[in-house]
């Protein structure tokens, strides 16, 4: 038991101090300055993003009831994902893999959309402005996006994560964001592979003071034949806040031995147990 344990030991010791340089050596490349009261100052001089933000679900309404600017102020179906143009080699991958789709998606399961599905989920975000930098929190999955807007340059060789890494500056009015480095896990819509060399743009903007539109373009050399472009319109709501999301709490899917997926009808509360 101790010899278990002082390997145990061993690889959480090594993965520490791994984990500690890669942290230093991130940390090397970029040191952001403390934020002074003039940067303070300028974050009032920027378009007001704070709050908490939902994207309103549903058929636009007629041209003529639109706000100025043009935009509608709700998303329906189309606008979130409108049709993928994939190159012959992802088409076929695509083929392959609705062929042998699993019964639920990765979500079912609590892993995150990744980006871009994430920032069209039926649930709200709030946007923090600071020094160098927009946080978005969503409270799907109970997501948090950094996009630092403090002068780094995107990475050369980014960790792939699910949200990737966001690197932003303010066009005008126009919060433009950059993102790379994207988990395998994640897809361009539902089910669509990427590559490593997908690259997604983002543009919020607002169109009036409690609309915001974000335009969003992916781009991947390898899977995509077309650029993919999807429009968003979130509509602020003063008086909400964000809700705890705890994905595991009373979740009752699973996958068994063989990879088949299931759902526990169990009540919660019940001291019956199904057999898998």
């Amino acid at each position: 038991m101790f010899k278990h344990g002082k390997y145990f030991l061993n690889c959480f010791i090594a993965a520490f101090a791994l984990t500690a340089l890669a942290s230093v050596a991130v940390a090397q490349n970029f040191k952001r300055p403390a934020p002074t009261p003039a940067d303070w100052a300028a974050l009032a001089k920027l378009p007001d993003f704070t709050g908490v933000w939902e994207v309103p679900m549903g058929a636009p309404p007629p041209a003529a009831s639109k706000p100025a600017g043009g935009s509608s102020p709700t998303s329906s179906f189309s606008d979130l994902f409108p049709h993928l143009t994939l190159t012959p080699a992802y088409a076929a991958k695509l083929k392959a893999l609705q062929a042998d789709a699993p019964q639920d998606p990765s979500t079912a399961n609590c892993l995150p959309p990744g980006m871009p599905g994430i920032m069209g989920q039926p649930y709200p975000y709030e946007f923090l402005l600071t020094p160098g930098q927009v946080t978005i929190v969503g409270e799907a999955f109970s997501i948090i996006r950094h996009i630092y807007t403090d002068g780094r340059p995107l990475p050369a060789d980014p960790d792939p994560s699910f949200f990737g890494t966001s690197i932003g500056h303010w066009d005008g009015d126009t919060l433009v964001v950059e993102s790379v480095g994207f988990s395998p896990l994640t897809t361009i819509d539902f089910i669509t592979p990427h590559s490593d060399k997908m690259r997604i743009l983002e543009r919020f903007r607002l169109t009036d003071p409690d609309t915001m539109s974000i335009e969003t373009t992916v781009t991947d050399p390898e899977a995509l034949a077309a650029p993919f472009v999807t429009h968003r319109i979130l509509r602020r709501h003063r008086s909400w806040t964000i809700a705890e999301y705890i994905c595991e709490e009373n979740n009752r899917n699973f996958v068994d031995r063989s990879g088949k997926a299931g759902i526990n009808l169990t009540p919660p509360g019940s001291s019956q147990t199904d057999s898998k």
